[in-house]
Formats: structure tokens, sequence, C-alpha cells
């Protein structure tokens, strides 16, 4: 997995302890894709792409997106980053450091009744309401916004941006062409997406086809990563947050098939 909430609120504690830790080995695995073509490697920072962190201090844990929404104040991320009960921040076009009037509060958090009922891996996408004290929107500091499209075909070249698991540093990226897993996820096959870039969005121009996430939260094996396919039931989602009804109580992932 592309880390969970439950290995961040670990993660959390060591911090406190034992000061900034470094990011984690990705997971091993037998199921390694036969021909990589690409591997991830530092781009510049996305302005409408940014580091999710959890707990009030500098680790960031996920990537999430903005979106493109009437209040201008939603982002997308993987539903297995947030979990009940823990501040949790966005600072978009994230690099190296961010002034305090740049972090974003998540106020609300909006899942999918399959991730709410028993965490369903097709369904490991949220959107999250986000403000800050200094008022505005997300998405007008960002530039705009990503539209959310539908799960990308086969052979789709998709680009995708996300934060490994740390404090500072910058995004990194890759750009390759889409599979299909068995159970319908989108696969790509990129090296080097490690924990932390879950959440991370596939993109084609200025509209989101997937994120990091879904089958064992994004993949267990760091050659090819995975998304939940996009369905009606993120439009559904996205409907839902942007009436602005009750958020939902995001539960803990506790468990790691990996």
């Amino acid at each position: 997995m592309r880390v969970s909430a439950a290995l961040v609120i670990g993660l959390l504690a060591m911090t406190a302890a034992c000061g900034h830790p470094s990011a984690p080995e990705p997971h091993a695995s037998s199921e390694t894709a036969a021909a990589t073509k690409m591997t991830a490697a530092p781009v510049p920072p996305h302005p409408k792409v940014g580091a999710v962190f959890l707990g009030g201090g500098d680790l960031h844990t996920c990537t999430a997106a903005v979106l493109d929404s009437p209040g201008g104040d939603l982002i997308l991320t993987a539903a297995h980053c947030v979990a009940e009960g823990i501040d949790t921040t966005f600072v978009a076009g994230f690099k190296d450091a961010a002034d305090p009037a740049d972090v974003w509060k998540v106020d609300a958090i909006y899942l999918d009744p399959r991730w709410m009922k028993n965490q369903d891996p097709l369904a490991d996408f949220a959107i999250l309401r986000v403000v800050r004290d200094g008022g505005g929107s997300v998405e007008a500091e960002a530039g705009g916004g990503l539209a959310l499209g539908t799960a990308p075909r086969p052979g789709t070249v998709v680009t995708v941006t996300g934060y490994g698991l740390g404090v500072g540093g910058g995004p990194i990226g890759c750009q390759a062409a889409t599979e299909l897993a068995p159970g319908g996820f989108p696969s790509l096959p990129c090296a080097g997406l490690i924990d932390g870039t879950s959440g991370a969005p596939w993109t084609t121009g200025s509209t989101i086809a997937g994120l990091v996430g879904g089958l064992d939260g994004g993949g267990c094996d760091e050659n090819v990563s995975y998304s939940p396919p996009f369905d009606d039931g993120v439009v559904q989602l996205l409907t839902r947050a942007q009436a602005g009804g009750p958020a939902d109580p995001a539960p803990t992932v506790f468990d790691d098939d990996c």
C-alpha cells in the first residue's frame, strides 16, 4: 500500500519521538512488471496538485489534487489517506516548505458508501472540503481546478504527479500508458511511485482519470500502480460534496494486504 492512515499514525508517533523519519522502503512483491518502460523522477510542482499532511506536523503522507467546483474548495485524494480524528492539511504546489498562509485545513470528508461499509478498494477515493483562516478558495490560489473524468481505456497516456512520504522536498512524476488489471482496476506501469504518492492524480490534460489507490492501496509492487475505476460513484460523491451536505466519518484502515 502507498501508506494507510494506520501506518501514518505510527509514523507520527515516531516523528514526535525521533525527529524527521526517512521514507520507508517500498513494499516488495513477486508480481513485478515484466517490462517497465518509465520511472518516476523529480518534476516541478504542479499548482493544482499538492501534499497532504496528517497530524498537523511537517510530515506529508499522501497527495491530492484541486478539483474544479462551484465553491472552489474541494480536493481529491485516496480514501485510505484520511481517518477520523486526525487533523489533515493540504498545500497546493508544495515545494520544500510552506508559509502558514498556504496551508488549507480539511473540515469535511466525503466518502463513497462502499468505502464506508467495508473499505471496498473499488471506491478508494475521497473528496475533501478545505478552508483557511484568511478566506479565499484553494481553486483560485491554484489558478483553477481539474475536472473529474471516467476510468481511462487501456492504452491511454496519463501523467501522474505525487509526493513521496517525507518532510520537505518536491513532487515526482511519470507519464505512461494505462493497462487494465484483474477486477477492473486501471493500472500504470511506472517504477518509483513510492509510499506517499497515494491520491496522486492520473491526468489527461485538465481531467483526472484516476488516482494512485484502489487495489492494495495503490499497489504492493513499486513498478506498477493502480487506481480505483472512476464510475458513477465518484460523480455522485462530487455532487454531494458540492452540495455541502453532512460529512462522513472516515474509517481508519488497519489492514495491509501487502
